[in-house]
């Protein structure tokens, strides 16, 4: 007898009702006025991308570090109100934030 997750919660929760709000997806990150700022430094001989200048609350911050980390399968940080992220990504890191809807400014170089 095999049945999947939705199955097995039906039987548990037989007056349950599924709503449109629990299938719903990810809740979009807080779209700011100020465009972000995508630059490249050299650190200890070795090349990062920082992003930073956003506005919203520190965990959407975190998560779209996270995000961007997974995308491109690479090591970073999120510090002092940055992204750091290993290796020189702006243009794949600004159109990535562009699809997501935000403004994107790019810093030297």
């Amino acid at each position: 007898m095999n049945m999947d997750i939705q199955d097995q919660l039906k039987n548990l929760f037989p007056d349950h009702k599924a709503s449109e709000e629990t299938q719903k997806e990810a809740p979009t990150l807080w779209m700011q006025d100020e465009p972000m700022i995508c630059k490249y430094e050299k650190r200890k001989g070795k090349p990062i991308t920082i992003i930073e200048g956003y506005t919203g609350a520190t965990s959407d911050f975190k998560q779209l570090a996270k995000e961007i980390k997974k995308l491109l399968s690479v090591g970073g940080s999120f510090k002092n109100e940055q992204i750091i992220i290993q290796g020189d990504y702006r243009d794949k890191i600004m159109s990535f934030l562009k699809e997501k809807g935000f403004k994107v400014k790019r810093v030297g170089g």
